[in-house]
């Protein structure tokens, strides 16, 4: 035998996809799981065209679940970002996205047992500590795939899956603010450092010389506007405490500008070395936490909301994304909770293979 065939589901989870792996089913030390993520992916290719990646960092990711440690939670969600093209991996963000899918692959590996109507299930996002609720569709306890929500950067409708966010702030870095200012100023560029779910290095799309509110397509074209914010990301990611970032997808970086299709602010989220087609799960609330702090980047650009929760609407690249967020203005900007709502498919099951000369494997699976 050649290969090493390790137990997967293929999934869709809110606009990102890829692999779910049981956590056991996997290489223990990180050397080598790393090795197992690169070959079953196909890193290395930009196309991924040896492994089941989609040639998008969007398609690249892992997750790998196991029963909870945490007392709080039912599952244990570990991430894993595997790059396109340079055979690297990080374990360090999470992926509120590919959290969309937890709840259901844990249901369909037999980690949790469907309730009648909705299943409630507990998230522990290991990588960062952060819990999350996900509330499953199962009508009769039955897990379900289709309904009537749609979310921008998916084609289609599916059944609505609830996400509310708790523990996020200063996820990786400890502190609401990791530089402790509201603003800072790399190279000319005045920027908000914050970690909400996800460390990001926050500026104005105007004092790039942009819009706002150009596409994807547009933005990844601009090199030289990503030399420019990959400079000040590296200098604000050493500033934030998260050392030389340079290899790392975290921070993020995100712009801003005022809405201009009747949501409360307009975005654009980078991975960073990308454009984000649509919004990441835990960029948004990040994103969405700025837009309602006073002080940061964001003065000038949204009316803040006077009412608690408010509702954030986010217009990104492919259309926009609802953010509902709990806080208190009392002694500065504090984050209760974020919610969220997103979908879910389930693409394909079977094994992934990968050459034994990669993980020989634990023995026999049935």
């Amino acid at each position: 035998m050649t290969q090493t065939g390790i137990p997967y589901i293929h999934m869709r989870g809110g606009t990102s996809k890829g692999p779910y792996f049981r956590r056991e089913d996997l290489p223990e030390d990180l050397d080598t799981l790393s090795q197992v993520l690169i070959s079953a992916v196909g890193s290395g290719h930009a196309l991924n065209i040896d492994g089941i990646g989609g040639g998008a960092a969007v398609t690249t990711k892992v997750a790998m679940l196991s029963k909870s440690t945490d007392d709080w939670a039912d599952v244990d969600y570990f991430f894993a970002q595997v790059s396109v093209e340079d055979q690297l991996v990080d374990y360090k963000p999470t992926c509120g996205n590919i959290l969309s899918g937890v709840g259901p692959a844990a249901i369909e590996m037999g980690l949790i047992t469907p309730a009648q109507d909705v299943t409630e299930v507990r998230i522990h996002a290991v990588n960062t500590g952060a819990r999350v609720v996900a509330k499953i569709q199962t009508p009769g306890g039955r897990l379900t795939y289709e309904g009537d929500t749609e979310i921008a950067g998916s084609p289609g409708t599916s059944a609505p899956i609830q996400l509310s966010f708790m523990g996020v702030v200063g996820a990786a870095t400890g502190k609401f603010l990791p530089t402790g200012n509201l603003r800072d100023t790399f190279d000319g560029i005045d920027v908000t450092c914050m970690d909400v779910a996800m460390p990001i290095v926050i500026a104005r799309a105007e004092d790039f010389g942009l819009t706002g509110y150009e596409s994807a397509e547009d933005l990844d074209a601009n090199t030289d506007f990503f030399a420019r914010f990959e400079a000040i990301r590296i200098k604000a990611g050493e500033r934030m405490g998260m050392g030389d970032v340079s290899k790392s997808v975290t921070p993020k970086f995100g712009l801003l500008a005022p809405a201009k299709d009747g949501g409360s602010i307009a975005v654009r989220y980078f991975m960073p070395w990308k454009t984000h087609p649509t919004m990441a799960v835990t960029g948004a609330q990040c994103l969405a936490s700025c837009a309602l702090t006073p002080g940061t980047v964001s003065d000038g650009l949204i009316a803040r909301p006077n009412e608690n929760p408010a509702e954030l609407v986010l217009e990104h690249a492919s259309g926009t994304i609802e953010v509902l967020v709990d806080f208190s203005n009392e002694n500065g900007f504090s984050l209760n909770s974020a919610g969220l709502v997103r979908t879910a498919r389930k693409l394909a099951d079977g094994k992934v293979y990968v050459p034994t000369s990669v993980w020989p494997g634990q023995g026999e699976r049935p």
